[in-house]
């Protein structure tokens, strides 16, 4: 979307930006917040995975779950799925797992349509173009590969160092990526034309495109978040908005509001129209096992979710910035996606269920059940009713599911 097609006026009414009555509290972007000097470092480092032929998949199945709700399940992985996503049309998924190998599957009968060789390390980012035409790679010591869907041919591969995230731009064949040297990359698939987005020194941890595909924001190590002008390769805001290591950010529809989570468990409401922290969220008591672990938008409703490791999934109001809802859960909540079209949102639990809740009212519409261990992704298609999932169990699950009217 265009700004200059934006009306301050209309998006104030629609409570998609915050006028000054509206703002409960403004924090000061700065350096004078308390920064932890001393972080638990995050090892990279994967052990290497032996195929283990007592491993019984129907076994652990049953000891985890008394149902299994999938349609499909992928088992061709010899050790955990870090990743997981869906084409476009849903007929085709892409995981990577802790043992250096990508699949290309068909969802209906988890069928192999191509594996991604090459990867020296665990396949940690995966996900396929806008128009599924490409399917890309990359795993943690910085090989990113794009596959041809159509042939399984690799058309082009890039080594950078650590790669700590990687994602398709939402309408050109475009991939941004961040790594642990601090560095933004931007790669035109399938030519060799890069742009490199400097760092600030430390990781670049996580990464969100935004609606207008024009810009991206990065978030660091350090607590602080960039905003590059993907054109120009230059920083047009940049400010500390956590007191440790970024996990999440999130773009709102309307290119007016960031949502960043953080090890310090807390979420930060930024205006990238006033350029400040609007407001600091907090799910639950400050703790090791509180960290905020991921963030999202709600298209439909003008609402906001955080997910964190205590189990905690909390609904906001974005234009008073007052909880709504807590809705636990009984491990930490490494993943939400809120429905396109409604104010539904999926959560990925580390009890290994996915769970369907209603940010109206704070009750569960459904769960989908089946994984035997920790889920470690999840990704859902445009109509909100195909659902993939990563998980520590070795297998990758698809489950279908009918919207409620």
């Amino acid at each position: 979307m265009d700004d200059s097609h934006l009306n301050d006026e209309d998006l104030v009414e629609d409570g998609l930006i915050l006028s000054e009555d509206d703002i409960l509290q403004v924090i000061e972007p700065g350096d004078d917040q308390p920064v932890d000097e001393e972080m638990d470092d995050v090892g990279d480092d994967q052990s290497d995975v032996e195929d283990d032929p007592s491993f019984n998949y129907n076994e652990a199945v049953v000891a985890g779950s008394s149902r299994d709700d999938a349609v499909s399940c992928f088992k061709n992985h010899k050790g955990a799925v870090f990743s997981a996503r869906l084409c476009p049309g849903g007929d085709l998924a892409v995981t990577g797992g802790e043992d250096d190998k990508g699949f290309v599957w068909k969802t209906a009968d988890c069928s192999v349509l191509f594996e991604c060789t090459g990867h020296k390390d665990s396949v940690t980012c995966t996900g396929f173009s806008h128009d599924g035409k490409y399917v890309a790679t990359g795993d943690m010591s910085g090989l990113v590969q794009v596959w041809k869907v159509s042939s399984g041919e690799r058309v082009w591969s890039y080594e950078c160092t650590d790669l700590e995230w990687l994602l398709w731009h939402t309408n050109s064949a475009i991939l941004l990526a961040g790594t642990s040297d601090g560095l933004g990359w931007m790669w035109k698939i399938p030519s060799n034309d890069f742009k490199c987005f400097q760092g600030l020194g430390v990781r670049n941890i996580c990464g969100v495109l935004f609606p207008d595909g024009r810009r991206a924001c990065f978030g660091y190590e350090s607590g602080r978040i960039a905003i590059w002008d993907l054109k120009t390769a230059t920083t047009t805001f940049e400010c500390k908005v956590h007191s440790s290591a970024l996990t999440c950010v999130a773009a709102h529809h309307d290119n007016n509001l960031l949502l960043t989570s953080s090890e310090d468990c807390t979420a930060q409401l930024v205006s990238t129209h006033s350029r400040k922290i609007v407001h600091r969220f907090e799910p639950g008591p400050v703790g090791e096992k509180n960290t905020v672990e991921t963030v999202g938008f709600c298209n439909s409703m003008p609402l906001a979710a955080t997910g964190s490791l205590n189990g905690t999934m909390a609904t906001w109001d974005i234009p008073t910035q007052q909880l709504r809802h807590k809705c636990e859960h009984p491990e930490g909540v490494v993943k939400i996606h809120w429905c396109q079209s409604s104010p539904l949102l999926y959560t990925a639990c580390l009890d290994g269920i996915v769970r369907l809740w209603d940010a109206r009212n704070g009750n569960t519409v459904c769960s989908l059940e089946g994984h035997s261990n920790q889920l470690l992704d999840l990704d859902v298609t445009s109509n909100d009713t195909t659902v993939v999932t990563a998980c520590e169990d070795r297998t990758a699950r698809i489950f279908l599911h009918h919207m409620p009217s």
